[in-house]
């Protein structure tokens, strides 16, 4: 069974770009530039609502303004390899 680690930082560096920190210490980036957006997600094609990203804590994830997220092992996977 995967361990959740959880977000614990998040930084847009532009584009469809994010720096993220988790903690169990690790951190990566993870460029979503090649990303199809639908569904829930179709607002993140647009760069300005994209950055709009933000922190949750309590889900320990990163949250758009419209309730869309991507699991912490998701990105996690994606950040750190």
């Amino acid at each position: 069974m995967e361990k959740i680690v959880h977000v614990n930082d998040v930084q847009c560096l532009g584009g469809h770009r994010l720096l993220l920190g988790f903690d169990d210490g690790s951190s990566g980036e993870v460029d979503f530039s090649r990303e199809e957006w639908t569904g829930v997600f179709a607002p993140l094609a647009d760069l300005q609502y994209f950055a709009k990203v933000q922190l949750d804590e309590e889900l320990g994830t990163i949250v758009w303004p419209n309730g869309a997220d991507i699991a912490p092992e998701t990105l996690h996977r994606l950040a750190t390899g």
